[in-house]
């Protein structure tokens, strides 16, 4: 049975928390998206924390997944901003995405490391580890962690199980090339909160 499309629940902390993100904040630039995702709050089912790493996938670079043409697998990447892409990893791992600008380019912000924030006692059931640092420090762990699968992949970001809530200040935010890919790796596309623990992967320096 489907999941019912009801506004996402007002979370017990809201008060620490900023507005809602709606589909209008993703139908910009992904360039312009992926960095302001740094320091916002990602909910999933109320479990989840800060974005402190994403990686921005433009319809013109080789390693978006849209690059070949649409697909049934990135079919949700070509449709409107502010829902989620999901696909598999290597047939490991679950990766959620949000699809940024207009309906047909085909452009995402893959989510690579959370600082955990909500339902961390959750999230350790799930991971089997108690370390708060490696709950969500990539984007396999952090869908794990958050109980992300493909039954995610087209839900609405701005809707319940989703729940992203707007950063309340400036974060210092540092770029470098993306990880895990062959094609076009030196793009500097990747953003992080500089000096959190909870990073994938160190920035070079």
């Amino acid at each position: 049975m489907a999941r019912p499309r009801v506004p996402a629940a007002p979370d017990p902390a809201a008060a620490r928390l900023g507005p809602l993100l709606t589909r209008r904040f993703f139908a910009r630039s992904v360039h312009a998206v992926a960095p302001e995702l740094i320091g916002a709050t990602l909910l999933f089912e109320g479990v989840g924390g800060v974005i402190v790493e994403v990686e921005a996938y433009h319809h013109t670079d080789p390693a978006a997944h849209s690059y070949g043409g649409q697909t049934p697998r990135n079919a949700v990447m070509f449709g409107p901003p502010g829902f989620a892409y999901v696909y598999r990893s290597y047939g490991i791992h679950w990766c959620v995405n949000v699809v940024c600008e207009a309906e047909g380019s085909a452009s995402a912000v893959l989510i690579r490391a959370l600082e955990p924030t909500h339902g961390v006692d959750a999230m350790r059931a799930r991971r089997g580890l108690d370390d708060a640092r490696l709950l969500c420090s990539g984007p396999g762990k952090l869908t794990h962690a958050l109980g992300i699968t493909i039954a995610a992949n087209g839900l609405p970001l701005d809707l319940a199980p989703f729940a992203i809530h707007r950063r309340r200040a400036e974060p210092d935010i540092v770029t470098g090339p993306r990880i895990g890919i062959t094609k076009a790796a030196d793009y500097p596309w990747r953003f992080g909160l500089r000096g959190s623990k909870f990073l994938s992967k160190p920035f070079p320096r």
